[in-house]
């Protein structure tokens, strides 16, 4: 007899033997699907304490959407209590300390202007390019949730782009199938060894872009970045990132949610698909987001059909 995580998996949608459990799972997302981003936000009285009320509504349009933001009146308060207080009401323990992070696991984003920091686009006012975060990670280290917690915003620019990948990977399977067996190859997408000062970072890191968890929900690991990356020659291969690049760059999509955060938002997800625009400081005004990571997903947000 199967276990339940062996049925939950064989019973997925996103595996594509399972056309009618897909075509159900389908319908159903897309029904009362939100078109505007203002239906993700939900306000919230206190960041640090959510009510069961306001955790009810932000949790179900998680459920439907893989995302939600809280509009907390916390401002530009800096505390680093506030983020993970919001993690940990939506069951989230396992953060990533990643080797840039601070010691509590949050990452500050800001613009650095010396030591290693500056080399990384997060920590410029760069623009970033499509992507979900941390792709270069190890396969088994994969990040499930990801949260965005707003400090300060850029004098200006310092806009998001956000879509569910499982939009996504619907628009790619409903325009052939094969796309999304291409990109569950184990190596489809590689990321080349990060070397500093002669020393190994990380090791080159290979996996696919679409894969399916232990408890049959849908992880994506993409970037659209253009340099230091390499993808599969298999001509399949090539016609699915096309495509999926012109599905996160149309600009009449109403899956691609666009806005610019207030002090004391703070984007809670599944590690959706998100960019950022370019932007500028000034002295009043110094972009500040804290970025946390974690291994595992939202808690109740599991594929429902």
């Amino acid at each position: 007899m199967k276990n339940n995580a062996q049925l939950k998996i064989t019973n997925s949608p996103f595996l594509l033997d399972n056309d009618d459990i897909y075509r159900r799972w389908r319908d159903k997302k897309l029904t009362n699907y939100p078109t505007k981003i203002d239906e993700l936000v939900i306000e919230v009285k206190d960041s640090k304490n959510i009510s069961n009320k306001e955790y009810k509504a932000l949790l179900n349009i998680a459920q439907k959407t893989n995302m939600t933001i809280y509009f907390g009146n916390t401002g530009t308060d800096p505390s680093p209590e506030i983020p993970l207080a919001v993690a940990n009401r939506f069951g989230l323990g396992q953060i990533n300390k990643n080797w840039l992070a601070n010691g509590n696991g949050l990452t500050s984003l800001t613009v650095a202007n010396k030591g290693v920091r500056k080399n990384y686009i997060p920590y410029t006012n760069r623009p970033i390019n499509w992507h979900t975060d941390g792709y270069y990670n190890a396969l088994f280290e994969q990040i499930r949730a990801l949260n965005l917690h707003v400090v300060q915003k850029a004098a200006e620019g310092g806009s998001n782009q956000i879509m569910d990948h499982e939009i996504a990977y619907i628009l790619l399977r409903e325009k052939d199938p094969s796309y999304i067996y291409a990109l569950m190859d184990h190596n489809v997408m590689m990321i080349p060894a990060n070397i500093q000062e002669n020393v190994v970072i990380r090791p080159e890191r290979s996996g696919p872009v679409f894969s399916v968890g232990p408890e049959g929900n849908l992880h994506m690991r993409y970037t659209a970045r253009t340099k230091n990356i390499g993808w599969s020659e298999n001509p399949l291969v090539v016609e699915a990132i096309e495509c999926l690049h012109k599905i996160l760059n149309d600009t009449e999509s109403k899956f691609v949610f666009k806005g610019l955060f207030e002090p004391g938002m703070g984007l809670i997800s599944n590690n959706v698909l998100h960019d950022r625009s370019s932007f500028s400081d000034n002295k009043e005004k110094k972009r500040h987001y804290y970025r946390a990571r974690y291994f595992d997903r939202l808690a109740n947000t599991s594929y429902q059909i």
